[in-house]
């Protein structure tokens, strides 16, 4: 990275310098670059560089942030949230905002609103007023409907007497309900009509994930030939490899243009299985919270969608009727403590975890050009965050 030799007319209103900028291509990125800087006006990258030069371009009033080597990275994205602050996104746009606190605290500039199974009519209304709350809102990126074209054998928390197949009907009242928000759709591939609908939503524009499914090898990989592009969250409702059954992972693995999911919290997936996954597709695991609504909340009862979910030990369930706790409902994980968990447990390089939380999302779901490396270019909105050597957050900036 040089530095920037020209003269700036208009003074940096902040300065971070001394940093480690986790935000290039990976194959030309060095961690010899230590002492680089980036400056800030008007919410937007003012320059960036290496050495000294950053001293010119400091006012009076610049705030000045020596990072003593910490990194400075892309604050995140997240692809794959259903709520947080005590609240789902089926709950309705005025609690958007504690939803979006919780995930801008711990680093997320973005999140699609990721809405669970429920009967055409419902959810369709709860897209409708997710699309008008979504519209023109940079932290929003805009919805993901997460069923009800899902496998009753692989629901998850999703109730079964809501899961249906992907009619032209139900898919076209989805898309008008939508109203060009909805970015993402999760189905089951082996469901009838499933593969007509994939390429329904992608000629609409909507990209199509595989999820919740009971579908083999070869069913999924007919799916990703007919346009989907993503797998909802790797090993979670879905058959798991096996040598003599392959299933939908390994389709998915052997199908270059698709970006997997990956909740990294030690619980959904493991840390040898995450590690599998990221090694074998380098550049597309998109590392996701699928958070809820205890989210920066705490242990105690909660729902998500209609059904009843116990949170105990930061890991919800559904809860039955007597009390027993059943499936994984989600989870309580932030994005931040996804990527520390990459680094310190996965195996990743801080810059392939970074560009799993920001730059990867993005490109999933066709929002970014797909050779772009950085988005902390000159001129771009400057929304990133602080992490110390062992990638905890410290610091966040996020434009409003």
């Amino acid at each position: 990275m040089s530095a920037v030799s020209e003269t700036m007319s208009t003074p940096a209103e902040a300065i971070v310098h001394d940093a480690v900028i986790l935000d290039s291509d990976p194959a030309t990125y060095s961690t010899d670059f230590a002492d680089t800087w980036l400056a800030v006006a008007g919410g937007t990258v003012l320059a960036r560089g290496r050495g000294a030069h950053w001293q010119s371009l400091a006012g009076p009033d610049t705030e000045v942030v020596d990072a003593a080597g910490a990194h400075l990275a892309p604050a995140f994205v997240d692809m794959h949230v259903h709520g947080a602050g005590g609240h789902n996104v089926e709950d309705g746009p005025d609690h958007l905002g504690e939803i979006l606190a919780v995930h801008r605290a711990h680093g997320t500039r973005a999140l699609t609103l990721s809405f669970v199974s429920d009967r055409i009519d419902p959810l369709a209304a709860s897209l409708t007023a997710g699309a008008r709350a979504a519209r023109g809102r940079p932290d929003i990126l805009g919805l993901h409907a997460e069923g009800p074209f899902l496998s009753p054998d692989f629901k998850g928390a999703h109730a079964p007497e809501v899961l249906t197949p992907p009619t032209a009907e139900a898919v076209d009242r989805i898309l008008e309900a939508a109203d060009g928000e909805l970015l993402q759709v999760t189905l089951a591939p082996e469901l009838p009509g499933a593969l007509d609908a994939i390429g329904r939503f992608a000629s609409a524009g909507v990209k199509v994930a595989v999820g919740h499914t009971a579908a083999g090898y070869d069913e999924t990989a007919r799916a990703f030939d007919a346009g989907a592009s993503i797998l909802t969250h790797v090993f979670n409702g879905m058959p798991g490899i096996h040598h003599r059954a392959p299933g939908p992972i390994l389709a998915a693995l052997d199908a270059p243009h698709v970006t997997l999911e990956l909740i990294n919290d030690g619980t959904h997936v493991q840390a040898p299985a995450a590690r599998m996954i990221t090694e074998l597709a380098p550049g597309r695991v998109a590392l996701i919270t699928d958070a809820m609504a205890a989210t920066g909340m705490g242990d105690g009862d909660y729902l998500l969608g209609s059904l009843p979910v116990r949170v105990r030990d930061s890991v919800a369930r559904v809860r039955h009727a007597d009390g027993s706790v059943g499936s994984i409902a989600g989870s309580t994980l932030t994005m931040d403590e996804a990527l520390r968990r990459a680094v310190a447990e996965v195996g990743m390089s801080p810059i392939a975890a970074v560009q799993a939380a920001s730059l990867v999302p993005l490109r999933a779901l066709g929002l970014v050009d797909p050779e772009v490396h950085s988005l902390l270019r000159v001129g771009k909105p400057a929304d990133c965050v602080l992490l110390d050597a062992d990638m905890r957050l410290q610091r966040v900036w996020l434009g409003d």
